[in-house]
């Protein structure tokens, strides 16, 4: 394996159905991405070329392979590294609506106990605005150290939304970016992969059990393991975005469409606007 193999790097953004994208992808015998995201060019770089080419495991019969790491896009140094390393790589990017997208991850962070219920501390950009959540949704700022580095075509940016109401469209624009054919979805990967609404035990019981996760490993799945598990889960009460919140928010982000449309007029923008409103939407 060299790193000239390589073709594409989904790069972003978190909680913006990439999975979905690298489910879809990896339904295409033709297409070979690993599942884990290995964050080389980002958290792991340190690791050395050899350790990232391992992440690749054999792959018969793939034309084309690729990976998906989020943090590629909202890292600062992962632009260069990843030109430096893959000066020929295709790029794929998925925005969505970045108050949508920051309180998603969020929501995500609550959900295993890495934050507090004090949302605004995380999301109010009169107190966070050079924190994690907000940060990654700054779009204008991680498309341009892009392309400071990396051609526009080289760099296919789609929308999140538009994978809600029309996931095919969405897939087959990504595979005319790869040169692949268009092809239909995946049936076992048609729905958005999304597990907030799913039930988890109490966080002071998940920390308590934590040190029994490999013994429990094995169990998983069971019938008795599940049942268990659902007597004890809970559906998790997120704290709610106020209006109020939002509108900071809103403004916070306000400017951002006039720099992308600055970035790559037409090709950028028309992606991260917000549909027509008599588009009809659901889950894709």
């Amino acid at each position: 394996m060299k790193l000239t193999e390589i073709d594409f790097l989904v790069v972003g953004a978190a909680k913006s159905a990439t999975t979905w994208l690298r489910h879809q992808l990896q339904a295409d015998p033709q297409i070979y991405m690993p599942d884990p995201e290995s964050h080389y060019f980002s958290r792991e770089y340190h690791r050395g070329t050899g350790w990232y080419l391992s992440q690749f495991a054999p792959h018969a019969g793939a034309t084309l392979i690729g990976e998906k790491s989020n943090s590629y896009m909202d890292t600062p140094v992962a632009a260069p590294r990843m030109h430096d390393a893959l000066p020929h790589v295709r790029l794929i990017a998925i925005l969505r609506d970045p108050v949508e997208r920051a309180y998603s991850d969020y929501c995500m962070f609550y959900r295993r106990g890495a934050v507090s219920a004090d949302i605004e501390a995380y999301l109010d950009p009169r107190r966070a605005a050079g924190d994690r959540f907000l940060q990654i949704s700054r779009y204008d700022l991680h498309l341009a150290r892009l392309l400071d580095h990396f051609p526009a075509d080289a760099l296919h940016v789609a929308r999140y939304e538009d994978v809600e109401h029309d996931p095919g469209r969405v897939l087959n624009e990504v595979r005319a970016h790869l040169g692949l054919a268009p092809a239909p979805l995946a049936p076992t990967a048609e729905r958005r992969i999304n597990d907030s609404g799913s039930r988890l035990l109490p966080l002071g019981v998940r920390r308590a059990l934590a040190p029994l996760k490999p013994i429990a490993a094995p169990l998983r799945g069971t019938r008795s393991f599940e049942t268990v598990r659902g007597l004890m889960a809970k559906e998790v009460a997120y704290p709610i975005l106020t209006a109020e919140l939002r509108t900071r928010m809103e403004e916070y982000f306000q400017p951002m469409e006039k720099n992308i449309d600055e970035l790559a007029p037409g090709i950028i923008r028309s992606r991260f606007s917000p549909p027509p409103k008599d588009m009809a939407t659901g889950e894709g």
